[in-house]
């Protein structure tokens, strides 16, 4: 079949790479256009874009896929499917007009729970214990449209959203090949989305990477885990910021939320309003990842100081 592939980060890029080693054929990518990053705030591409171009593929990076001029040329391509991935436009009901077998979807959760932006995060943070990858035709809701593959994978006590997303990328790659082999045989059953269960991802907000240490450790641990790699969860030592980017729950420990109540090789013990935590390793801004009991020995920290004050 003639595919019109959407997508933008490494999520998207994964399922692109698994499509252009099977049978069917790209004949056009749409990614967002560039965007400034790093330091120097230098324009870089998409993961999607850099494969397209490694690849040679027909691309586009449309600001808006709103219009008459960009619905010509998607009908001009004549696809039978188009797929989407993490591509971060909304496709209007025209575009999803155009495919002779419409859009299909690549979404990291089991829908219906985790529609919208952050799937990962928000199972993590929920402290859920699985998630997947479900495959759907797309319709005009946000992610309502049915289910035509999903698959289940457990969430681990240590899965961070990057671990998880790479487990959840590997799978869609898989998935989204197996449901364009199956519509192009007509083998494919699509099962409308139940309305009990409904929950919905909204996009991370910086504001929740910032820790309050009254809350649970297992909570704030799984706050660290859902913001691994971005934004990072966080807290304040001695006026200045300090990320959090491996931590561990424990049930024992007593004390004023953010106190330091241990200062013990294997990692500085916080405690929190249920239990306490034990950090593993940090970053001070500016700074490099170094294990949490050398970052705070080399401050002169001691027990019974707190963080976040």
């Amino acid at each position: 079949m003639r595919i019109v592939f959407a997508g933008t980060p490494d999520f998207a890029a994964r399922s692109l790479a698994a499509i252009l080693n099977s049978r069917h054929e790209v004949a056009l990518v749409l990614t967002r256009p560039d965007r400034p990053a790093g330091r120097g705030l230098q324009l870089q591409p998409s993961a999607v874009k850099v494969l397209a171009l490694a690849r040679a593929l027909p691309l586009r990076q449309p600001a808006s896929l709103k219009g008459a001029e960009q619905w010509a040329a998607l009908r001009a391509v004549k696809a039978d499917a188009m797929v989407v991935a993490a591509y971060g436009l909304i496709l209007p009901q025209p575009v999803l007009d155009i495919p002779a077998r419409g859009a299909i979807n690549i979404h990291a959760s089991l829908l219906p729970r985790w529609r919208g932006a952050a799937p990962i995060q928000r199972a993590i943070l929920a402290g859920d214990r699985q998630t997947g990858v479900s495959i759907m035709q797309m319709d005009a809701g946000l992610d309502t449209g049915p289910v035509l593959l999903k698959e289940a994978v457990a969430i681990s006590s240590r899965d961070t959203a990057q671990s998880l997303h790479d487990r959840l990328a590997d799978m869609g790659a898989r998935l989204i090949v197996a449901a364009l082999d199956a519509l192009q045989t007509g083998t494919l059953a699509a099962t409308p989305q139940p309305e009990a269960g409904v929950t919905y991802a909204r996009k991370i907000d910086k504001s929740e990477a910032l820790i309050h240490w009254s809350a649970d450790a297992a909570f704030i641990d799984r706050q660290v885990r859902a913001f691994n790699p971005a934004p990072g969860a966080h807290t304040r030592v001695r006026e200045s910021d300090m990320k959090i980017w491996s931590a561990q729950p424990l049930e024992q420990g007593s004390g004023v939320p953010g106190e330091l109540i241990d200062v013990a090789k294997q990692g500085p013990v916080v405690a929190c309003g249920k239990g306490s935590l034990r950090l593993l390793e940090v970053q001070r801004a500016g700074g490099r990842r170094v294990p949490a009991a050398q970052f705070l020995r080399g401050l002169g920290f001691q027990a019974g100081e707190r963080l976040g004050a």
